[in-house]
């Protein structure tokens, strides 16, 4: 099979064109597809291997190719792949081509929209793994309008540890406060996708963990978000469905595609954008419907 890169596919986007509200619609959020976690984390083999990931991702794919109607988009909120740019590259090549391979089955109405996670550029990014995230898988934080709503992508990394690359942390900061200011023009307001969650069920959580920002970025970083009108945040990175509020705005956090580390099971999140909210629910792979009512 030819591998073909399918990852910005966000710029099929007309700007103009989806800028205008012109009724319901949904997409599908997904994340963690990780090829190499089974192996590694949860079966604990010394050897490097994802068969377990490209069987599940392959589940994923024919499910999404069966929704009728099709999703405006499907999202992957983050660590596309396992293996670490900067210590394991040559491991996460072969994943990355892999990964290319299965999700290129999308169908080509579908575009495919890949947001940056701690394994795609490590839990503290260098110039170098960010580098070559960029040039696996394009830009590492961006904007599309789609259906008159604006989505933001950002990298959490930066906000979880960017000590090693100030310049990009600051100029992530520097665009985000400019992309906020379209919030406004949106309908429901800018929707964001991250990797990792800002906190899980409770806000105002003063307990430090790999899994959310810690509260001296975070409270910030709600406040922030939520002046200027933003009301949904999807992430991924729990490997678990979780979830909260900031106020009123909505912190969703999907589990994996691939391997689970709780209790719930591989699949992804139909998200619905209706005319007075928007609303989510999270599907097995088995459970999944083929016709989405909006």
């Amino acid at each position: 099979m030819e591998t073909k890169l399918r990852i910005n596919e966000y710029k099929t986007f007309s700007k103009e064109e989806e800028k205008k509200w012109t009724g319901p619609f949904y997409f599908v959020q997904g994340a963690d597809t990780q090829f190499g976690l089974i192996a590694r984390y949860i079966e604990h083999l010394k050897e490097p291997q994802w068969e377990k990931e490209k069987v599940l991702s392959r589940i994923c794919v024919e499910k999404i190719n069966k929704l009728s109607p099709k999703p405006k988009f499907f999202v992957i909120c983050g660590d596309l792949c396992d293996a670490l740019p900067d210590t394991d590259w040559e491991v996460r090549q072969k994943q990355i081509k892999d990964f290319y391979e299965i999700f290129q089955g999308i169908d080509k109405s579908i575009p495919l929209v890949c947001v940056c996670g701690n394994h795609d550029v490590g839990d503290q990014p260098t110039v170098e793994s960010v580098s070559r995230y960029r040039s696996s898988f394009g830009d590492d934080y961006f904007s599309f309008w789609a259906g008159g709503v604006f989505f933001i992508v950002i990298n959490t990394q930066y906000y979880y540890d960017g000590s090693k690359v100030p310049e990009i942390t600051a100029e992530q900061e520097k665009w985000l406060d400019e992309q906020l200011k379209f919030s406004s023009q949106s309908k429901h307001g800018a929707v964001i996708f991250q990797h990792i969650p800002w906190f899980l069920e409770d806000p105002e959580t003063t307990t430090e963990s790999y899994f959310f920002i810690k509260k001296e970025t975070r409270i910030p970083m709600l406040e922030k978000l939520y002046k200027n009108g933003v009301r949904y945040v999807f992430c991924g990175h729990y490997h678990r469905n979780s979830g909260g509020f900031y106020k009123d705005l909505e912190s969703i956090v999907t589990t994996a595609i691939g391997g689970q580390i709780g209790n719930d099971v591989s699949g992804f999140r139909i998200v619905k954008v209706l005319d007075e909210k928007i609303s989510h629910e999270y599907y097995g792979f088995d459970d999944c419907p083929t016709v989405v009512n909006v």
